[in-house]
């Protein structure tokens, strides 16, 4: 019996990175509409409740593997549910009702940086130069410039310090998840028991806090964000996330992340009437050019690449 991801056909690379992009972006512009509804962390346990049974599915139907095996590979999922879902989306969730989907997005682009960071404390014999130091301190600037501590753009600090949790939590959970040893585990398997997990941690977390589906208003704006962001942003997202996994490879999927804002900022002017002030543009560009430092390696080479294709 063979096993395969799909393959979407021909379909251009560049395409589905910015739909991927896209769909993602609007999802921080979703959590915010949905949470005026929705208690936050039911919101977020609700929804990983079924999107990870549809891609449990999914595995079931396209790996040779749909359920994990031995100690190391139920580690490696819990690390996944613990910090890569319960944790980022737990803290997403409670930050974006302080702060708007467009600045969450901004903040959470700091992930990849942050990435580099804890890889260099956690990883054997990883070190960051000059140059790399030098790019996380710039990432962690464009934040404090999103903040605004002078207050003049009424930034909430709890929210923002919230998301930056979440972000924080997605790099430390992806480095650590990255050094476990491998057990041939599919990728779609840890994915959905992660959500699984994820899910039931964000669940004991909404009862913690008190929070009653009792007190869910199902409107339709309610139900619309929430089919979002379950079907298109969490499932679809993750199968296409999978798909470009195949093409691209670890470190390019990460650039994601600088795509996202784009999407949260034209998906909240264009439902919300919000327009992302210019101290919150400058901040993420600061964030985008520590992640340039970062990874100076990595950004000459496509760089060089691309001047190549183009003088051809």
């Amino acid at each position: 019996m063979s096993f395969h991801r799909p393959s979407l056909g021909t379909s251009p690379t560049a395409v589905l990175f910015v739909l991927l992009a896209a769909i993602w972006g609007t999802s921080f512009v979703a959590i915010e509409v949905g949470l005026h509804e929705i208690p936050a962390l039911s919101f977020a346990a609700i929804r990983y409740s079924i999107a990870g049974a549809i891609v449990l599915a999914y595995a079931a139907h396209t790996t040779d593997r749909w359920r994990p095996r031995g100690r190391r590979e139920w580690f490696a999922v819990s690390v996944v549910g613990v910090f890569v879902i319960a944790i980022y989306h737990g803290a997403l969730y409670l930050g974006e009702r302080h702060v708007s989907g467009a600045i969450a997005a901004i903040v959470i682009s700091l992930a990849p940086v942050l990435t580099a960071g804890f890889a260099a404390k956690l990883s054997e014999g990883a070190s960051i130069d000059g140059t790399q130091a030098a790019g996380l301190l710039a990432g962690l600037a464009g934040v404090v410039v999103v903040a605004d501590p002078s207050g003049a753009n009424g930034v909430h600090l709890g929210g923002l310090l919230l998301v930056f949790l979440a972000a924080a939590s997605f790099a430390f959970g992806g480095v650590l998840t990255s050094q476990l040893p491998g057990g041939g585990l599919p990728i779609e398997t840890l994915e959905a028991w992660g959500m699984l997990v994820g899910s039931l941690v964000l669940w004991v977390g909404a009862s913690a806090r008190g929070e009653s589906l009792g007190a869910v208003h199902w409107t339709p704006t309610a139900l619309a964000s929430l089919a979002y962001l379950t079907l298109v942003a969490g499932a679809g997202g993750f199968l296409l996330y999978f798909v470009l996994l195949d093409r691209v490879g670890a470190t390019e999927i990460n650039l994601v992340s600088y795509l996202e804002p784009v999407g949260a900022a034209a998906a909240a002017w264009l439902l919300l009437g919000d327009v992302v002030a210019p101290r919150a543009l400058v901040g993420f560009a600061v964030i985008f050019a520590g992640f340039a430092l970062v990874k100076h390696d990595y950004v000459g080479t496509v760089v060089r690449d691309t001047a190549d294709e183009v003088s051809r």
